[in-house]
Formats: C-alpha cells, sequence, structure tokens
C-alpha cells in the first residue's frame, strides 16, 4: 500500500491538475521576487556609498536586507536542509519519499515529519493565493497547488535561487522575517556569522515560529547532534543559550552617526524598493565631527554643558558635508533635539552682516573710529544699555577692532546707523529667516537677541564666503545642478569683513595672539555667544568649506564659565584642521572697486597700516572727532528718520498741518541733493518738510546731478492723513 500512495496522489493531481495550475499559474520570477522585496529598514548612506544610519521604516514586520547565499553562514544552510529539506539538491519541486512517509504516519496516525519541500514553501510564501489559510489548514486543493507551483519553480529557477529566496523571505519568528532580521535581532551578528548552535536554533524556530524556548531548544538540540554526529551535545546549556537569545533584541530601530538628518530625509522621501538613501554627506567627516563633539564636551561636562551640533557645507555647492544634530544618548538628555535645526540666539554671530552692511552703504570703513563707551539708547520700551562682554570699554576704536574683538557697544552704534528693520532685511536676504521685524527686537538685534538655527547662519556665513552671493544650503541630498546665487551683501563689503574676521590682530584683545581660532591656513571666524551663556557658538570659513559649530543646552539652561574660545571654537578649530589636512586654504582675491591703501589713526589710537576700502570712502588719516561714528567722506547720508521709523498721525491735529522733517549730512560742498518718495521727485536740498500719507514709503537721497542714490529708508505712516494727490 505504501508503494501505491505516491500514485494515489498522482492521481488526485491530475484530477485538480486545471484548479491547481489556476492557483500557481502567476509565479513570479527570482529577479521580480528580489525587485519585490523590501527591508523593514531604509539604509541611508554618504555620497560615496558608505554606510551612515540605519532607520526603521516599517513597524508592521521585522525585515532585513536581501543576503545573497554566498553571504549566508554554511552551519545555516545545513541545519536548515537538514530540518526542512534533506533531499533538496536531488528531487524536482516535490519529496515523493516525504509525501509516502507523511501519507502512511497519518494512516496509522504515527508522528512524521511533514512532506513540503523547501520548494512548496517557497512557493507558499511568494504565491498570494497559496498563501492563503482555511480554518482547519491548506485545503487539499491548496495543497497540490502548492505542488504544482515547486515543480514550475524547479523548472524555471536554479536551487541556489530557490534556498536564497527562502531564507530571505521564510517567516522566524514574531515579527522578525528572513535570515537578516533573525541573525540581527536574536544574535546579534551578521548572517555570515552564524555558528553551528545559532543555525540549530534558526532552523528550529522555523517549524514552530512561536514556541517556547524549551521546545525550540529541544528541536534545536535533536538537529544540532545530526549535524555534529558523534560530538557531545549539552542540551542544558542549548536552552539556557535559547532562553537569553529568544528574549533578545539585539538590533535597534535605527542606529549609526546621522540619526537626525537620517530621519529627516526618510521622512520626506518616498522610497523605492531598494531601501537606501543616499545623501551628500562624508562619512569620514562625519563621523570625526561626531567624536570631536563628543570628546571635547566630555571635557565641558564640569561647566553644565551637554549638548552640541555641528554643520560643514561646502561653499560652492552648499551640499550638507556634515550634519551632526546632538551629542548623543551617553551625554544628552535630549540627544532626539536636532541642534542643526532648532532655533537658538545667535549672539555676536551676526556682527559681522551688520557692518558688512554699514560698509556697502558707505556709512563705516574697516578704519572708522567708534566709540565704545557706556551707552544709553531711548527705544519705545525704555532706555538700552548695551554692555560689553567684558564689562569694560575701550574709547575710541576702529571697525576693525570693533568687529575683530567682538565689542558690544560700537556694534549696537553701528545698528543706530542702519536701523532694526534695514538690518533684518539684510539678515533675511542672507538666508536667517527671523520670526519677527527688525523693530521688534530693536537695538538688542546686532548683539543677537533674535533666534536663528545653526543651519541658517552656516549657509549666511557661506553667503560671506561667496563674495556675498547667496543661494539655498543642500538639505542633505546630493545636488543634481549648480545652485542658483543672487547677491545679497555688496562683494566688496563681504571681503573686507572676511579680511576681519581672518586677522588674528583684530582678535588680539579680546582672544590673544595665541587663540585656537588662529589656524595655519586661511580662515575666516566668528565666535558668540548669547544672553547668560546659553549657547555658543563658533562659525567661519575657508577657500571651499563653511563650518558652523553650536554648543549649550537643549532645554536652555545656561552653561558655567564657556566662552567663545573655550566652548564651540576648538571643536571648530579641529574640523578646519581636518578638512585642510591635505588641502590649501588661500585667501580670496579682492574684487573689483576695492582700494587697499595705508591709514594712521590720531593720537596714537591704533598702529598705522594698510587697510581695504570701498572705492569713494577711502581716507589717509582718522582722528577722534568728538565721538561721531558717522563716516567722514564725501557721501552723504540721511540722518533723520531713521530707517523703519512709524510715524503716527495726530488725529487731534489737521492732517495738512503735520510735517515729517527729512535731514541729510554729509557729502561735498556744493553737492546737490535731490528727495525721491516711492520714485517720485519731492524736493531738494539736504532739509525736506514732507506732507505724509498713510502707507508704506520708500525714501531716497539722491545726486541731483548724477541721478545716482545715496541712501535710502523705509517707513510707514498710519492714521487718517491728507489723501496723496494724483
Amino acid at each position: 500500500m505504501r508503494r501505491s500512495l505516491p500514485l494515489l496522489l498522482c492521481c488526485a493531481a491530475l484530477l485538480l491538475g486545471c484548479s491547481a495550475q489556476a492557483v500557481a499559474s502567476a509565479l513570479p520570477t527570482y529577479q521580480q521576487v528580489r525587485q519585490d522585496f523590501h527591508p523593514s529598514d531604509t539604509l541611508v548612506r554618504d555620497r560615496n556609498g558608505e554606510l551612515l544610519q540605519r532607520v526603521r521604516t516599517d513597524t508592521t514586520v521585522r525585515r532585513g536586507q536581501w543576503v545573497a547565499l554566498a553571504d549566508i553562514s554554511p552551519a545555516l544552510r545545513q541545519a536548515m536542509l537538514m530540518s526542512e529539506d534533506k533531499r533538496f539538491y536531488e528531487h524536482s519541486g516535490v519529496d515523493w519519499q516525504a509525501v509516502s512517509a507523511a501519507a502512511w504516519g497519518n494512516l496509522w496516525a504515527t508522528r512524521t515529519r511533514g512532506a513540503s519541500t523547501i520548494t512548496m514553501q517557497l512557493a507558499g510564501l511568494i504565491d498570494e493565493d497559496l498563501r492563503r489559510r482555511s480554518s482547519d489548514g491548506r485545503s487539499l486543493q491548496q495543497k497540490l497547488g502548492q505542488a504544482w507551483a515547486a515543480r514550475e519553480l524547479e523548472a524555471s529557477w536554479r536551487k541556489d535561487q530557490i534556498l536564497e529566496a527562502y531564507l530571505n523571505t521564510v517567516p522566524f519568528r514574531s515579527e522578525i522575517v528572513g535570515i537578516d532580521a533573525l541573525s540581527r535581532s536574536l544574535f546579534g551578528k551578521a548572517p555570515h556569522g552564524l555558528d553551528a548552535r545559532e543555525s540549530a536554533l534558526a532552523a528550529a524556530l522555523v517549524r514552530a515560529p512561536n514556541a517556547k524556548p524549551a521546545l525550540v531548544a529541544q528541536r534545536g538540540c535533536e538537529l544540532l547532534r545530526a549535524m555534529q554526529p558523534g560530538s557531545r551535545t549539552d542540551c542544558l546549556a542549548l536552552e539556557a543559550f535559547a532562553n537569553a537569545s529568544l528574549a533578545r533584541r539585539d538590533w535597534p530601530a535605527s542606529d549609526g552617526i546621522a540619526p537626525h538628518l537620517a530621519r529627516r530625509l526618510v521622512q520626506q522621501q518616498a522610497q523605492s524598493g531598494t531601501g537606501e538613501l543616499r545623501t551628500s554627506l562624508r562619512a569620514p567627516l562625519q563621523r570625526f565631527a561626531l567624536t570631536t563633539l563628543q570628546r571635547h564636551l566630555r571635557e565641558l561636562r564640569g561647566r553644565n554643558v551637554e549638548d552640541g551640533a555641528v554643520v560643514v557645507l561646502d561653499n560652492a555647492s552648499g551640499e550638507v558635508l556634515a550634519w551632526v544634530g546632538s551629542s548623543g544618548d551617553t551625554l544628552s538628555r535630549a540627544s532626539e533635539v536636532d541642534g542643526v535645526l532648532a532655533q537658538r540666539q545667535p549672539g555676536s554671530t551676526l556682527k559681522p552682516f551688520l557692518y558688512a552692511q554699514a560698509i556697502a552703504q558707505h556709512r563705516l570703513t574697516a578704519a572708522s573710529l567708534l566709540d565704545d563707551s557706556s551707552a544709553q539708547i531711548n527705544t519705545a520700551g525704555g532706555l538700552y544699555i548695551p554692555q560689553n562682554y567684558d564689562r569694560h570699554f575701550k574709547g575710541l576704536v576702529s571697525v576693525r577692532s570693533a568687529l575683530g574683538a567682538s565689542l558690544n557697544v560700537p556694534a549696537v552704534r553701528t545698528l543706530v546707523m542702519v536701523g532694526p528693520e534695514a538690518f533684518a532685511r539684510q539678515l533675511r536676504a542672507s538666508g536667517i529667516q527671523l520670526r519677527e521685524n527688525g523693530d521688534y527686537y530693536g537695538y538688542s538685534l546686532a548683539l543677537g537677541s533674535s533666534e536663528v538655527s545653526l543651519l541658517q547662519l552656516a549657509n549666511a556665513y557661506r553667503t560671506l564666503a561667496n563674495g556675498g552671493r547667496f543661494s539655498e544650503a543642500g538639505n542633505g541630498l546630493p545636488r543634481s545642478a549648480a545652485p542658483a546665487f543672487a547677491q545679497a551683501i555688496d562683494a566688496g563689503a563681504s571681503f573686507i569683513v572676511g579680511d576681519i574676521l581672518h586677522d588674528a590682530n583684530a582678535r588680539a584683545p579680546t582672544f590673544g595672539l595665541d587663540s585656537v581660532l588662529a589656524t595655519r591656513f586661511w580662515t575666516a571666524v566668528k565666535t558668540g555667544t548669547s544672553k547668560d551663556m546659553r549657547d555658543n557658538w563658533a562659525m567661519g570659513w575657508s577657500q571651499r568649506y563653511t563650518v558652523g559649530v553650536w554648543v549649550g543646552n537643549a532645554a536652555g539652561a545656561p552653561m558655567w564659565d564657556v566662552s567663545g574660545s573655550s566652548g564651540a571654537a576648538p571643536v571648530w578649530a579641529e574640523l578646519m584642521a581636518y578638512l585642510h589636512r591635505r588641502e590649501p586654504s588661500r585667501a580670496p582675491q579682492a574684487p573689483a572697486g576695492l582700494l587697499h591703501t595705508r591709514v594712521s589713526f590720531g593720537d596714537g589710537l591704533e598702529a598705522a597700516r594698510e587697510e581695504w576700502f570701498i572705492a569713494g570712502t577711502e581716507q589717509a588719516v582718522f582722528a577722534p572727532d568728538g565721538g561721531s561714528s558717522a563716516l567722514r567722506s564725501g557721501t552723504a547720508r540721511i540722518s533723520a528718520p531713521a530707517d523703519g521709523t512709524i510715524v503716527a498721525l495726530d488725529p487731534d491735529i489737521p492732517p495738512q498741518r503735520q510735517r515729517l522733517i527729512f535731514e541729510a549730512e554729509g557729502g561735498a560742498a556744493g553737492q546737490p541733493l535731490q528727495w525721491r518718495i516711492d520714485g517720485r521727485s519731492a524736493g531738494q536740498g539736504p532739509r525736506l518738510p514732507w506732507l505724509p500719507w498713510p502707507g508704506r514709503h520708500v525714501v531716497q537721497l539722491v545726486d541731483a546731478r548724477q541721478g545716482t542714490v545715496l541712501d535710502e529708508l523705509r517707513l510707514e505712516v498710519r492714521g487718517a492723513g491728507v489723501a496723496r494727490s494724483r
């Protein structure tokens, strides 16, 4: 009777052949199965393909990467074949010996191994119809269809392809599918590293995915003995190992060296079936930036500082080359906060943009004298009294010294000239998106009272590095086209500010001549510390790279005695040294329209030196002038009202009797001046009474002879007034 069972089964297969063939008629090819395989994780790689981060993107299943058969442990392959299909390389999809044994056992109620081959199991895994089960298990039709499908697979697939696909798609335990997920989750290693003991347990799980550890160990022990005949197998030790392994989850949802950028990109990008994402980062640089930041923060551990962030940009392309959002779990209690995107107060790092604007507007030069003394500035909220970092005043200092030494009072005096709203517009043009207008921050904007992100601030410094030309920073993905640049800051002013930020002598009064900021190659750098020492920054650029570093506490707690040279600056300096260990950084060429001439200072205020000027603003001697901070040159400027002024018309005074006075100062003797309001001529001379009308207006001071705009401001008039004549 035993010999007749295969014949009976064949007859049954023939009788139900049509329906069975329908079940297995649409079997995919090996290439289709591989193409349709979707890992539960996305691998985020650097620009050269090196792995940066692995991010879990499918929470319904735990599936690793597709693993080639050659990369799977020989012990695992042996265990799987001995457990599931001893005659795998001998049959053509159906093991008729196993079928006979199973049928005979069923007839006599004898416990035997199932008759499903690895090929039949694979057919059930890759075919939707065969995967469906009835309440009593697979129907006879499904079993016959599975056998038919196995024959079809064997006819079109190679044996190695069948075994490889099976090991990558077979469920093992709970949510775990495939050998890669099993190896990394339960044993903490890649599939090629599985030993005989681990392989035996893995094979035992296929037969009973949700069995208790004791049963898995029992089956694994029997299999291990069959794999290693004659050797002693300690089943008790294997049971202990099974208990520990089945309770372990060594594969976290995400691991790597770029978690913040990886999660952000994975959320933004529609993923393909490859489960991979290529970024613009450099893995060696990312790794160095992370370890350098962590090492310096450990050194600052006693000063109540635990968080930090780093971003490195390519000046030409704007691509992100390093993105370190946090110091990591071991140092930070808020490691999930991305410090590259978090909004923080920038402190003195906004000063270069302020001085660049004043120089571009011919209000100041790098040699102009500013008064660093106690100041009380009237504001809508009361008196604003700025202080220097060291609470000491230096008297009259040049713009070069004021910026290089990061003096606060001269910066505030400069903002009084420029106007808060005009400065806010300059910052926005440079890529710093302020949440409020300039008047909201007032004169404290010169000292960084707004909030910015490290990425925006670094890209603004990249604007200075590119001669004042702004383009959007990359988002972490490789750029397929060159960025579109727009001139945001005067090229000459950008060059002069960069020259000042490179000048170690200009920094010396605050940082000393042996500062960590002094590199052996050309760089320009500025530090900043926010109010109450809550944020510390180092921002700067070289010929090719812009590097931004922030240290502080994500929760906003103040640091203890952390300055610009002890907080972010050492990290910045090490990163720059790493970037230029084999790559030079040369000083930029001066753009057209700049003059390099020798200047001297009255009363021995500063040593004579060579200085850069925008053509038309140069002068040979700078001397005390009673505290005036205006540029003494041949250019006329609007002295009143201030840029961004809001005028409220008095409702108790007839509108036609109200006047706003425009005043100009400076200029060559006899220079004809003309006033334009919203592009229309409004009058001539250094002083103009104007009948205001409600709305927002642009006021320009023009050289009437040449027609060139010498200065301009914006203001707003509110209230009911006289309608503008047409």
